[in-house]
């Protein structure tokens, strides 16, 4: 009996405490509140709510997501339940005549953070892949969202570098931002460029964060130019994005033949080195083959950049 007694207090201890976790919830911006909660635990959780200071007088009722609540909900201090995921849009109207006051939307975060809504780029990248074409200051960071959760949106982002907030620019699909980090381009970095993106899906609330020095993101452009000269030495010149002096931001180069028609990230190569130079000449036997070259940061190591390519058929060069 007193075993029975026991468990029936700690259920009550239990539920009570599913509905009493202030302490999860916080203000993520304006008419925005998170409600944290743990994967795989049932959760009821009543969520405060204020119309404002300004209607205190006034009586008030609530809509929820636009629909109004049965039983009718009035008041400028409120509590409502969220079970599960269940968060919504909270407004609150005027009872005279149902005018528009305010709302609070709720979203709802798992603690753990599990996402569901963003497919991973690589094991490297994690969810969020960022370049940058120079030292110069912008940057750009694009996702993917799953099949599934292709209705998801951006709800906010954060970027800054020790403290200095870096303004970001959503795209007009909202698959990526266009960020501006003004900084000396020749001076060391010396903290990382921290982002953050929040995502949803309903009331489903994700947080994806990436950090990164600029020069760990640097990849130079496609080198123009490509061409053969006399003889079978190729030539290009550096991309047109990539800052000046040279002398100062140095690339180096990787070569490469492949067999005729195989694509440049082909495993079976002839040839492939790293050189210093702008003209490579090569010294193969076969009249048919692929020549690429890419750049790279030659003083950082940074990601290389893309593949361009000449096509040599028997004395016909294509670029």
């Amino acid at each position: 009996m007193h075993v029975f007694v026991f468990l029936i207090l700690c259920a009550a201890q239990c539920y009570v405490r599913s509905e009493s976790h202030t302490e999860n919830i916080e203000t993520l911006m304006d008419n925005v509140v998170v409600l944290k909660v743990h994967y795989g635990v049932p959760s009821r959780v009543y969520v405060p709510l204020t119309c404002g200071e300004d209607n205190q007088i006034q009586p008030v009722f609530w809509k929820r997501n636009g629909e109004e609540l049965s039983p009718r909900l009035e008041g400028n201090q409120v509590s409502v339940l969220v079970e599960e995921m269940n968060g919504g849009n909270y407004s609150c109207h005027l009872s005279s005549n149902g005018q528009y006051v305010n709302h609070t939307v709720i979203m709802v975060q798992l603690e753990e953070n599990r996402t569901v809504i963003l497919e991973e780029k690589s094991t490297e990248d994690g969810y969020i892949h960022c370049s940058a074409l120079n030292y110069s200051g912008p940057f750009h960071c694009s996702w993917t969202r799953r099949r599934t959760r292709a209705n998801a949106a951006v709800l906010l982002i954060k970027a800054h570098r020790n403290s200095v907030v870096i303004p970001c620019e959503l795209n007009a699909d909202g698959s990526g931002v266009q960020c501006q980090n003004n900084n000396c381009p020749t001076e060391e970095e010396q903290h990382r460029i921290s982002l953050t993106v929040y995502l949803y899906s309903h009331s489903r609330l994700e947080k994806y964060e990436k950090t990164f020095y600029l020069r760990e993101i640097v990849r130079p452009g496609r080198l123009p130019n490509l061409h053969l000269t006399e003889g079978r030495a190729f030539s290009w010149s550096y991309p047109e994005t990539w800052q000046e002096p040279c002398s100062f931001f140095g690339l180096q180069f990787q070569v490469k033949v492949v067999h005729h028609g195989q694509p440049c990230n082909s495993e079976e190569h002839i040839v492939q080195n790293i050189i210093q130079e702008n003209t490579y000449e090569v010294g193969v036997k076969t009249k048919k083959y692929v020549f690429c070259v890419r750049a790279q940061d030659k003083h950082t190591g940074g990601p290389w950049g893309h593949w361009n390519h000449c096509t040599v058929n028997k004395g016909i060069v294509s670029c």
